[in-house]
């Protein structure tokens, strides 16, 4: 059967492409990928500045929680520490505050009559997330009567995640995404801008607002491996 097998083989043109295609494809596929997995190697066993895909899961850590009657100009403030969870080993890369209201604005007309004019104005409800050095804020307003917004503050390069990554190492990347500086203290924010207007035959008053809030750490986990393009081969 083997000697048939070479005599076909050399009597049969179409036969021999077929075999020097699949000896091609033995040797050239593992040569390409070794390759690209490879990039230029540096000390450190990472992959050199090439191009990467990067996939990333993103989970959260409960860190606190609670309902807070906030006065109006008298910011609430909550220090948290990562000592409080289970935080260790876990790769924070950010911090997440959502935050819920209502209306406690009253208002009261003229000889027990209800308001025929005017309404309720809206409160700005505003939320800071603090790690470090890095920071951010955000607003939200209760219009029509309730409201809800978050503020995250993070310490990681969103765009070095996607299918295709050019231009960097996988050092490079791996710096971008995980800082190791997760753990140690937080500071949220809470403060509430009350407003409250007069209109004929009725008085309003609005003093602060009760905020709900809750905040969650943002753990990132990735993963880095070599793009390879398959419009690149050519057969």
């Amino acid at each position: 059967m083997h000697m048939g097998f070479v005599d076909d083989v050399k009597e049969d043109q179409t036969l021999q492409i077929q075999v020097l295609c699949v000896a091609f494809f033995l040797i050239a596929f593992p040569s390409y990928f070794m390759i690209k997995a490879s990039a230029t190697e540096n000390p450190t066993g990472m992959g050199g500045v090439g191009s990467y895909t990067v996939t990333a899961d993103f989970t959260y850590i409960d860190f606190a929680s609670g309902e807070e009657p906030i006065q109006d100009g008298s910011p609430f403030t909550l220090d948290l520490n990562t000592d409080s969870v289970d935080a260790a080993g876990k790769n924070i890369v950010g911090v997440l505050v959502t935050m819920s209201y209502a209306e406690d604005e009253t208002e009261s007309g003229v000889a027990f009559a209800p308001c025929v004019t005017g309404g309720l104005s809206p409160d700005t409800i505003t939320g800071t997330a603090s790690h470090l050095n890095y920071s951010n804020s955000g607003d939200g307003q209760n219009s029509g009567g309730s409201g809800s917004h978050e503020v995250s503050t993070v310490w990681y390069n969103s765009s070095v995640i996607g299918e295709k990554v050019e231009g960097l190492s996988e050092s490079q990347i791996n710096d971008e995404l995980s800082k190791g500086i997760g753990l140690g203290d937080y500071s949220i924010e809470i403060s509430v801008q009350a407003n409250s207007q007069h209109s004929p035959g009725c008085t309003r008053s609005d003093t602060g607002e009760t905020v709900t809030y809750t905040v969650k750490l943002i753990v990132l986990d990735y993963s880095i491996s070599s793009y390879v393009d398959l419009d690149d081969i050519d057969v």
